[in-house]
């Protein structure tokens, strides 16, 4: 399952975009990573904190975890943990994190496209949130990667930004980009969703990716769809010209809870398989 040649180029720029971004990130208010440690946070959100449920005693796997901060957070709720990314720097500062908090946690560098290739076992839950799946251009792929890992009767969860939200110019106020898979989205960005703040340019490829182009190759691949929902919030302040609410979530100015902005999924593995 080795990356088509057609992509790697656009992989290998991200990555070193990702690798810029990192140290912004880890001493960033977004991300706010002292005080996390400091008082055994949870990074999670009451979103898939309550969805994906009581993780103590099971095995995850987290595809694309960043520095690790959401992995730890699980295995600090008894989950024992594997992530999974492609930037170096960030999956050493996730070890550097696990050994200094003491919590058992195993990382893997490299795609999740070639993750297989580097990763023997297999899990109860794959988990995968916010901002993921517009860098991988074949969620064909991927379906198979998050199958593979499964063990009969685990489940599959996904929290991300919804699909709607990637039609918008960067500004959340026009429609700029098409709803399905049209092609590589070729992006120049001065700074970073963790800290708008900051001087720092990037170049970007991405995907944008339908509900159908998401969900059809889980449910091809023999996952049973358990729930789909949909929130018209966000937890984060990740986007621009948004306006939190009294309930602390963020919406576009102008059209609150008009747009969904955030949506879930879960996906069993049968157990005869």
């Amino acid at each position: 399952m080795a990356l088509a040649t057609s992509w790697s180029e656009y992989f290998e720029q991200n990555r070193r975009a990702w690798d810029m971004r990192l140290p912004v990130h880890l001493r960033s208010a977004f991300y706010d990573v002292e005080t996390w440690k400091r008082e055994g946070g949870i990074s999670l959100t009451d979103i898939e904190l309550r969805e994906v449920g009581d993780v103590r005693g099971q095995s995850l796997l987290h595809l694309q975890c960043h520095f690790g901060q959401d992995t730890l957070s699980w295995a600090r709720l008894g989950a024992q943990v594997t992530g999974c990314d492609f930037s170096e720097p960030a999956i050493a500062e996730a070890r550097r994190l696990a050994e200094e908090l003491s919590l058992s946690a195993s990382f893997v560098c490299c795609s999740v496209y070639d993750l297989p290739q580097h990763l023997n076992d297999r899990f109860d839950i794959v988990f995968t949130s916010y901002g993921v799946l517009g860098w991988l251009p074949n969620l064909e792929i991927w379906a198979d990667v998050v199958t593979h890992f499964l063990k009969p009767g685990g489940f599959f969860y996904l929290a991300e930004f919804h699909p709607v939200l990637w039609m918008l110019d960067e500004e959340m106020q026009h429609l700029k980009y098409p709803y399905h898979n049209a092609g590589v989205i070729e992006s120049v960005l001065t700074s970073t969703y963790a800290d708008r703040s900051s001087a720092l340019s990037s170049l970007d490829y991405s995907w944008n990716h339908s509900l159908s182009e998401i969900i059809n190759p889980l449910l091809q691949r023999g996952l049973q769809l358990e729930f789909f929902h949909e929130y018209p919030y966000s937890p984060f302040p990740c986007f621009s010209n948004t306006v939190q609410g009294a309930d602390g979530r963020y919406r576009i100015r102008g059209l609150e809870n008009v747009l969904p902005m955030i949506f879930s999924l879960r996906a069993r593995k049968p157990a005869d398989c």
